[in-house]
């Protein structure tokens, strides 16, 4: 074993986009999805809502149905590399976590049948299976973006206006932090950032098209043999 000069190249994203329902999420899946460029697979947990915007983009479908289990993401995720795609929407991550068959029903299930009603003995038996998912997007050699649904709210605006907004993502605590970078979707379909390590975005709402995903490929691709960052 030995250390090697750090670069950045030919890596992969890890983006997750998060939104109240209605916010456009899927839509910004795959207009960024179209400026990474090859083929792309989506895993559609939304009853066939990314099938709606097939004129955007190239790109195939698996529509998975409960349960939702973990596992059978691992498995799709596995069966998109194996067929060669070059980029994997996951849409939506949330019902991983949230929906029927997802962890939380897991957690349920198992401690009623096996832990005597322990909730917190039954995280033994499903940890291990979120974490295998989360580490099967970070291991991936595609490039991953995966929605997440999040918690909303209303708010009095400074019109004095009912006004919808989102709060943290519908998924594990913490999960977001996996990625390398997390756009928020607003009601009015303008994304801001949460997390970023590319430095690429405006610190203002931005409006998400291909160009986001050409100019996050060209900062993947970039030989920072300088130590340096590409700016935008």
């Amino acid at each position: 074993m030995a250390f090697t000069k750090a670069k950045r190249t030919n890596a992969k994203l890890r983006l997750a986009i998060t939104g109240t329902a209605g916010s456009g999420k899927t839509y910004g899946a795959l207009l960024i999805a179209k400026g990474l460029e090859g083929k792309i697979a989506v895993i559609d947990t939304e009853c066939g809502s990314a099938s709606l915007y097939s004129h955007l983009v190239d790109f195939d479908v698996c529509n998975l149905t409960p349960p939702f289990d973990p596992r059978r993401y691992v498995q799709l995720i596995h069966e998109a590399e194996n067929a060669g795609y070059s980029v994997i929407i996951i849409d939506s991550l949330s019902h991983e976590w949230i929906a029927e068959g997802g962890s939380l029903d897991l957690q349920n299930k198992i401690a009623n049948t096996k832990y005597k009603g322990n909730t917190w003995a039954a995280w033994r038996d499903v940890t291990p299976l979120h974490d295998s998912l989360i580490q099967a997007i970070l291991a991936s050699p595609c490039h991953i973006i995966a929605t997440m649904r999040s918690k909303t709210d209303t708010i009095i605006n400074d019109n004095r206006q009912v006004q919808k907004v989102g709060l943290a993502p519908v998924q594990r605590e913490g999960t977001d932090y996996e990625f390398t970078t997390v756009l928020d979707i607003a009601q009015n379909h303008m994304a801001t950032v949460s997390k970023d390590r590319t430095g690429l975005f405006p610190d203002t709402p931005f409006q998400i098209t291909p160009n986001i995903g050409e100019r996050l490929l060209d900062w993947l691709n970039a030989d920072t043999k300088k130590g340096g960052e590409t700016s935008s």
